[in-house]
């Protein structure tokens, strides 16, 4: 298909408000069907305001100046002291120049801390933790104010022959879960430039030169993706001080630190490592069988895109369950945070070990090349996520593929694991009312907080149901040419480019439709628009099923499910009553049109009883199977704000849980995508 084509029949895909107005429209069955009477209309007069005061409204504009792609004079220093790091206090002093392009109209300078944060999709940044922000020009305190529009940004009148300021300020770390993410314990530390550091207005963040350093506690180390020099002195007691080198504000945000008291680093290959902070000494206990995995994610990632868009790559892993979990992506480094039993509970299951192949191709996906909605000037600048569904969609995809190519994941892990998947989209019946491209600007819409009726609401399925577009857009590429093209020509064409090249290469909705054409001619514009941008009545299940396997449920728990209860602390009914709840009878889930639905429930309700008997899980599933058995539906006494009920679940199909299930004899499509590229080593 032409590009012009192609760019004409973008043209014609429903934007995001033509889709609500269709979605809102009536639809009528046919010319001869009367329309519904209309109400009445009153024709008394009616005066808004009548003799009310009526002020004018006023537009507030902002005095920050835009970012311009030109080089700051001189260079900001950052110095972190983490003295306080116990009570979660990490201490900052800056300093930055004082130059016209930070200075707005009316005379004030402007400094930002971020906040739209790359990886988050979303305006997150923490500013709500900063405190004792003190201000000085030559060690006299000069006066500031916030400014009332943009919250993160700073003004200031610095004096008119000031050439630098200097900046002080604490970062305050939640210390509970309630409060946000921990990133400093006794033990460990991920110290984040974009929590640590204000910046000037009036510039792109790849203009800004700084030069950071970090003070750590005695006998601690840390890793990131910036070289480091440590300070060397004759003093006593020494500080453990850190220098790193000197870059652009855009790369030191980018390259976060893990830092701890219990530490373990690995080399993957020549030019990639695997860094480990972990709660307690035991944890950091790896096997060489175990590690091998790792290093052959390296190989097989380089094998898939042809290309590592790095000079050097860290994996960043904390084993704990005291600093706060993340799974973040960078181009150079990633932050990832996994229970403290990784490697200790290794034979239990893969738990959360496909976090690191996902963060690793997003140094590929999204980091090298990145929407042009995501790419922004500074951090402060509105982004747009329309194309998450490849940023995510194909991170996602690829990840369980090359998750189960090295070793990471086992093929009946991986299986289990798209089970689970195909089975949780299948029961979002939102997608009837919402297409797939409006669930990517959920980051910024719900910001991650929980939902009551996710399977209706929706909640960033660009991700999961991403993942299963992609493998039907594979699998047609394996049909139609006969097996000796796939996905993998795509990725390698599309996100692959010069071995160390950690620069952005920005991609539109165009570019990606134009080389799945260079890779093998099809209709794919028509194929996304339907899957993506369009309302769709069932899950985009077809390529499972072109890859030879279906979805089935069984009453066998899969060990990919048995591990994400343990996780959650709750257990799963979902795919049989509709629900899920923990030990204690909390419902933590209902699903839309659920017989669990139907009879009432919803998150908050506890079980008290099931059928007359104290809630356990042995009594819950044991009222399952007698519904199975006698067809009577099950009873059960539930209180939600003190408030008791009873309610009568008609369900009788017994405990069910997604699996696939192989179609036919011999090789598949889907075992062609999953097999290993590189030989074991």
């Amino acid at each position: 298909m032409s590009t012009s084509l192609v760019r004409a029949r973008r043209a014609l895909a429903p934007s995001f408000a033509t889709l609500a107005l269709l979605l809102a429209a009536p639809v009528m069955a046919n010319e001869e069907e009367a329309p519904e009477p209309a109400a009445k209309v009153t024709t008394e007069k009616f005066e808004l305001t009548g003799d009310n005061s009526r002020p004018d409204w006023q537009p507030v504009t902002t005095q920050i100046p835009a970012p311009r792609d030109i080089v700051m004079p001189g260079a900001m220093m950052v110095r972190v002291d983490t003295k306080g790091y116990k009570q979660g206090i990490l201490s900052v002093r800056q300093t930055m120049p004082v130059t016209a392009a930070s200075i707005a109209k009316n005379g004030e300078m402007v400094i930002l801390f971020p906040n739209w944060l790359p990886g988050t999709h979303a305006p997150r940044g923490e500013m709500d933790k900063v405190a004792n922000l003190v201000i000085t020009v030559g060690g006299v305190v000069v006066p500031w104010q916030r400014d009332p529009l943009e919250v993160h940004a700073i003004r200031f009148s610095p004096p008119t022959e000031a050439k630098e300021v200097a900046i002080t300020f604490d970062f305050l770390s939640a210390t509970d879960g309630a409060q946000g993410r921990v990133v400093a314990t006794p033990e460990i530390m991920n110290l984040r430039w974009m929590q640590l550091s204000f910046y000037p207005a009036g510039y792109y963040a790849r203009g800004i030169a700084v030069e950071a350093q970090f003070i750590l506690p005695d006998g601690w180390q840390a890793e990131t993706a910036l070289r480091q020099d440590r300070v060397v002195c004759i003093t006593t007691p020494c500080p453990n001080t850190v220098n790193l080198e000197r870059t652009d504000y855009d790369t030191l945000v980018d390259s976060p630190i893990f830092a701890g008291q219990f530490t373990k680093s690995v080399a993957l290959s020549d030019n990639v490592d695997l860094f480990i902070v972990a709660d307690e000494a035991k944890y950091l206990e790896a096997t060489e069988a175990q590690i091998e995995p790792h290093r052959a994610l390296v190989r097989e990632g380089k094998a898939l895109f042809g290309s590592e868009p790095f000079d050097r790559y860290s994996f960043l892993l904390s084993l704990s369950d005291r600093l706060g979990g993340i799974g973040l992506e960078h181009h150079r480094s990633s932050e990832n945070g996994v229970e403290p039993d990784y490697f200790t509970a290794w034979d239990e299951g893969p738990g959360r070990r496909n976090l690191l192949p996902h963060e690793y191709v997003h140094s590929w996906i999204g980091k090298h090349r990145r929407p042009d909605g995501l790419f922004s000037a500074n951090f402060n600048v509105p982004q747009h996520g329309e194309l998450l569904w490849v940023y995510e969609g194909q991170t996602q995809f690829w990840g369980y593929v090359l998750g189960n190519r090295s070793g990471l994941f086992s093929l009946q892990d991986t299986l289990d694991s798209l089970a689970i998947i195909a089975a949780g989209m299948e029961q979002r019946t939102g997608r009837r009312w919402r297409p797939l491209v409006d669930t990517t600007a959920d980051p910024v819409i719900k910001a991650r907080r929980p939902v009551g009726w996710n399977s209706v609401q929706r909640n960033e399925d660009y991700y999961n149901e991403g993942l299963l577009i992609w493998l039907e857009a594979d699998q047609i590429i394996r049909a139609e040419t006969g097996g000796t093209k796939s996905l993998d020509d795509f990725a390698r064409a599309f996100f692959g480019g010069k071995d160390g090249d950690w620069g952005v290469r920005t991609f539109t909705y165009i570019d990606i439709v134009d080389t799945l054409n260079a890779v093998h001619p099809y209709d794919w514009d028509a194929f996304l628009q339907s899957r993506v941008y369009q309302p769709t009545e069932n899950a985009p299940l077809k390529g499972l099923e072109m890859g030879g396997y279906r979805l089935v449920y069984t009453p066998n728990k899969s060990r990919a499910i048995a591990g994400n209860e343990k996780r959650a602390k709750s257990r799963t009914y979902t795919f049989s009553v509709g629900l899920s709840v923990n030990e204690k009878g909390e419902i933590k889930e209902v699903v839309w049109d659920s017989p669990a639905f139907v009879s009432g429930l919803s998150i908050g309700h506890k079980i008290l009883t099931v059928n007359g008997i104290a809630f356990t899980y042995d009594a819950w599933e044991s009222a399952i199977a007698t519904a199975a058995a006698d067809k009577k539906p099950i009873l059960i006494t539930a209180e939600k704000e003190k408030a008791k009920a009873d309610f009568s679940i008609d369900y009788s199909g017994g405990l069910l849980y997604p699996a696939l299930e192989k179609i036919g004899d011999g090789p598949s499509g889907l075992e062609a995508l999953l097999a290993p590229k590189v030989p074991a080593q």
